[in-house]
């Protein structure tokens, strides 16, 4: 976790004259003491205000919040294209003189930026369109954009610290990390003048909805035979993989794959919209691989399955990283998929099992299974109704822990919310010194367990710091408990830090589906079971 002040901008942007200058005559002309302040006042509140101002010290027409937010928008997606001439430069000349993981990581950080691009202009387009009623799309979208960018961040300054690397190699991985810190910047700030707008709450959640013959399959098990695919390793269906089933969805509509029991050794990336995938039950139908960062994978690169389409929907079926306690990071499931749910699955692994990445997500009746940090990401996510299980942690690790939350900024719209579920230990588990409820992977990490049952393994403290972190931090993250029950849940022996909060009724609701996920707007579609408040 790196910590930041509230303004590091350095007033440098990255070095492109050329680029600069027509930034800045877009931007030219004379600005009225009134207008000066104006922007002065807009910009006070946003986490890096000195490049705010600057980056509105043109800014024509109305001095309010929603011009000055798409102005930053607009800056912000222009900008958004030099990163691509760095990487493809490096990619086109540099291949065969730099290290494998390196190559990794810089292809990892433009596919970031590539879904950066992607919500920035769908943040834009709804600004323009509809901004009270798809405040909270846009908040979504650019909560994710800064998500992304952090990401492709840390990456480019993970593979920066390998022993392997050339300094001509640390000098250009320095020089996209500076360039993308830029980008994320000017995000953050646009992000934080779209939370400052009036909203009106009955709009918002647009994206493609569900027929009511889907909804049918979704609700009775007996009409699986009604999918347009079926995946099936005997060979009684249309395909035997489900790699096979998923290179043939189209696009442009609802697409249900019905995958019969069995146990699929794959790695599948959807990226097509309006995807179900149901199987015969989270334990008879098994997606599942051993990639590790122990066995040489990048953390994304471990992933069993990948779903980056938006509306994904899974139903009684297991996504499964096998490479065990000892193999390191290994994740089973990588989530950056906009009003996913996921009902009656299984998603086992050790460290690092699901990664919630970004976006609004909805788990009901899941078994989630692992060890340390085995829910980790940036998403919007709730979890409800679900069995999380505790596994035996490798040898070197002396404790477990489930929740890891990377919201790096406060401004983002992001957090795990646990609500009436168990928590429990596995018939592999074997007692660490502690097992804590969570702890901040960024330093506004939010995280809360509310309405659950918190068994005898959680350790009376609740919650643990991040290696390395600072005391300071303590207060900028959010940790909360709500009407728990069960051995541990009591809270006379929780750590006493600023950050930690015993919640009353009415700001646990903010976590619940209806507040935190806008879940009322989204979910009845899908025919999914689901409470809406406490």
């Amino acid at each position: 976790m790196v910590g930041r002040r509230n303004d590091d901008y350095s007033g440098t942007r990255p070095q492109r004259p050329w680029l600069l200058l027509v930034v800045f005559m877009a931007f030219s002309g004379c600005v009225s003491s009134n207008k000066v302040s104006q922007v002065a006042t807009l910009c006070e509140n946003t986490r890096y205000p000195r490049l705010c101002v600057d980056s509105l010290s043109g800014l024509t027409g109305g001095g309010d919040v929603h011009s000055a937010a798409a102005a930053l928008l607009n800056q912000t997606i222009y900008q958004a294209d030099l990163p691509f001439f760095e990487f493809d430069k490096f990619s086109s000349h540099f291949v065969s003189s730099h290290p494998k993981p390196t190559l990794r990581a810089i292809g990892f950080c433009n596919e970031m930026m590539e879904m950066s691009r992607q919500r920035l202009n769908q943040a834009m387009t709804d600004l323009k369109e509809s901004p009270e009623k798809q405040k909270q799309d846009i908040q979504t979208w650019l909560s994710a954009v800064v998500t992304f960018q952090q990401a492709c961040k840390d990456s480019v300054d993970t593979s920066a610290l390998s022993s392997s690397s050339s300094s001509n190699t640390k000098e250009l991985l320095a020089t996209i990390s500076h360039t993308v810190s830029f980008h994320s910047q000017l995000a953050s700030n646009a992000l934080s003048l779209v939370n400052r707008m009036t909203e009106d709450v009955g709009g918002g959640i647009s994206g493609r909805g569900i027929s009511g013959r889907q909804r049918k399959l979704l609700q009775s098990a007996s009409d699986r035979s009604k999918a347009d695919v079926v995946v099936a390793k005997d060979g009684t269906g249309n395909y035997k993989t489900v790699s096979e089933a998923v290179q043939s969805v189209p696009g442009g509509r609802r697409f249900v794959i019905y995958v019969k029991s069995g146990v699929y050794k794959e790695n599948i990336h959807i990226s097509k919209d309006g995807v179900t995938l149901i199987g015969d039950g989270k334990y008879s139908t098994i997606i599942t691989g051993d990639s590790s960062v122990g066995g040489g994978s990048s953390l994304q690169g471990s992933a069993t399955f990948v779903i980056t389409g938006d509306g994904f929907v899974a139903k009684d079926i297991g996504f499964e990283n096998a490479a065990g306690p000892e193999a390191q990071q290994a994740v089973a499931l990588l989530v950056a998929s906009d009003r996913s749910v996921f009902y009656r699955c299984s998603i086992s692994g050790y460290q690092d099992t699901l990664y919630a990445f970004s976006f609004r997500q909805f788990y009901r009746e899941c078994d989630i299974s692992g060890t340390v940090d085995f829910i980790f990401g940036n998403a919007a996510a709730v979890f409800q109704a679900c069995n999380l299980v505790l596994r035996r942690p490798a040898s070197s690790q002396s404790y477990n822990v489930i929740l890891a939350n990377g919201r790096s900024d406060p401004g983002q719209s992001t957090g795990f919310s646990v609500q009436n579920c168990k928590i429990t230990v596995g018939s592999d588990f074997s007692s660490v010194k502690n097992t804590y409820l969570g702890r901040a992977w960024r330093e506004y990490s939010r995280a809360v367990v509310i309405e659950s049952d918190i068994g005898g393994a959680i350790s009376e403290r609740g919650w643990i710091e991040w290696p390395g972190s600072s005391s300071s931090s303590l207060g900028k993250l959010y940790f909360g408990e709500y009407a728990n029950v069960g051995a541990r849940a009591g809270l006379g022996g929780r750590v006493n830090w600023p950050g930690f909060h015993s919640m009353a009724r009415e700001e646990a609701d903010k976590f619940t589906v209806e507040k935190f996920i806008i879940g009322n707007s989204w979910l009845p579609s899908t025919g999914v079971s689901f409470v809406s408040g406490l």
